[in-house]
Parts: structure tokens; sequence; C-alpha cells
């Protein structure tokens, strides 16, 4: 059996337009990806969302 190690990321973020949606990989802590498809109007809405969070 392999030896489970921790992972830190599974690489940058990436996102990219495929079919008539977009694609967003987000790496997570531990290991793996949180993977989104979102229609244009949402990612918008994600657009605006993030723009008003107060750093």
């Amino acid at each position: 059996m392999a030896a489970l190690k921790p992972r830190t990321g599974d690489g940058p973020l990436e996102v990219e337009r495929e079919g008539r949606g977009i694609v967003v990989r987000i790496p997570v802590d531990g290991g793996g990806r949180l993977v989104l498809e979102l229609k244009d109007a949402e990612a918008s809405e994600l657009k605006d969302a993030l723009a008003a969070v107060e750093r």
C-alpha cells in the first residue's frame, strides 16, 4: 500500500472556457482541487461579489 502524503495543492488557479461555460479549478489546502463550472452570468456575479470584499 502506498504511503499517504499531504499535498500542498495541484498547481495554480486555472480558468478556461469549455463549451458554453467557464471552468474554474482552485487548489485546496491539503491537496486536490475545487472545480466549478459556471455560466457567464454566474461568473459575472462571482466577480462582483469578490470585488465587494474588503481587504
